[in-house]
């Protein structure tokens, strides 16, 4: 009997996961299988070697000591002739330090609207063997009794409303505060949330398939530059309305299929000034804030849910090649008067 098809175990083979502007893949395989766009298909793509089962985990190697360098010390002549020494970094020894100037206090952000969970149809047919749809739960359907009625033996699903996180290698949900390193250990976080098992969704029409598609974003300090990787989208047919806070996007593309997003901005925009362009790849979004703070992420986290620390759109630049390799810097404004102040030409 030929043993199971099996992803081979990372901690045996050093197979890793690769995830790169939004693709995901197995660095075992990735030429033979394609990378995928959504998290769903990563997680259904076959593996690519057979052997034992193993539980196996592998230890992380120790980050490497951090090397403290000292800070070069800095020199002030005062008229007099005296000089004076300094090792603080970010200061210089002068007489007088410089008086700080107090700056109005932005506005606040818009609260974050509750996060809207979708539920069965309790009518609907449920085929023996269907697995619950929700992120974290790998619950199979085996009968009425135990899966859906109320009080049933497995009738509670435990899982993630909100869709993963990835940045910067830490891995997790944006619904709760749990971050990992391992891919393995991501699989584990237990659900934060309690409901009933998903397990037939809301039913597509039998003329339009409903897909997802891929959204980059980045900022300067007076726009947000959004792309909708929609290839050959419908100029007549399809739609995207920009209001103050928020995005509706409602594109038509090939083959009856169909993206639909309802974007809850992470901070107010100008809708008059703001602008978006339907390309023959991609739809192309600028979005123009109402002021010049910079914004931690392009949708807002679901309620009572904290922005992840580190976790923030880069400012860009720019130039002929946009955000990578441009010639021209964008500042703020205290940026700005500083290099202007100090001569230096921008």
């Amino acid at each position: 009997m030929m043993p199971a098809r099996e992803r081979p175990p990372t901690s045996a083979l050093n197979v890793h996961q690769v995830f790169h502007e939004g693709q995901k893949s197995w660095s075992c395989c990735k030429d033979v299988n394609k990378p995928v766009l959504t998290f769903d298909d990563f997680m259904a793509i076959p593996g690519c070697a057979t052997g034992k089962h193993t539980q196996q985990v592998q230890e992380s190697a120790p980050p490497p000591p951090a090397v403290k360098t000292a800070a070069a010390p800095t020199v002030t002549k005062s008229a007099n002739g005296t000089e004076t020494y300094s090792t603080k970094p970010g200061q210089t020894a002068t007489a007088a330090s410089p008086k700080l100037v107090a700056t109005a206090a932005p506005k606040e952000l818009a609260k974050p609207v509750p996060l809207e969970i979708e539920e069965d149809d309790p009518d609907a047919k449920v085929e023996k063997g269907a697995k619950c749809k929700r992120n974290g739960c790998n619950v199979v359907y085996e009968d009425e009794e135990t899966h859906r009625k109320e009080g049933g033996k497995e009738a509670t699903c435990v899982f993630h409303p909100a869709p993963p996180i990835f940045h910067e290698g830490s891995k997790g949900y944006m619904c709760c505060k749990r971050r990992v390193l391992e891919f393995d250990e991501f699989l584990k976080i237990t659900g934060c949330t309690t409901g009933k098992h998903l397990f037939v969704g809301k039913p597509k029409g039998p003329e339009e398939e409903l897909v997802q598609c891929r959204i980059d974003h980045y900022q300067t300090p007076t726009t947000v530059q959004v792309s909708v990787f929609a290839k050959k989208a419908d100029k007549e047919k399809s739609e995207v309305v920009i209001s103050d806070d928020s995005v509706e996007l409602d594109l038509f593309l090939p083959d009856r299929k169909r993206f639909t997003k309802t974007i809850k901005l992470f901070g107010p925009v100008k809708a008059d000034e703001s602008a978006y362009t339907i390309l023959g790849t991609k739809v192309e979004l600028k979005l123009v804030k109402t002021d010049a703070r910079s914004w931690n992420m392009l949708e807002q986290p679901r309620e009572g849910t904290p922005v992840p620390e580190g976790f923030n759109i880069t400012f860009g630049v720019g130039g002929r090649t946009g955000s990578i390799g441009a010639k021209e810097v964008i500042l703020d404004e205290g940026n700005q008067l500083k290099r202007n102040g100090s001569g230096v030409k921008a």
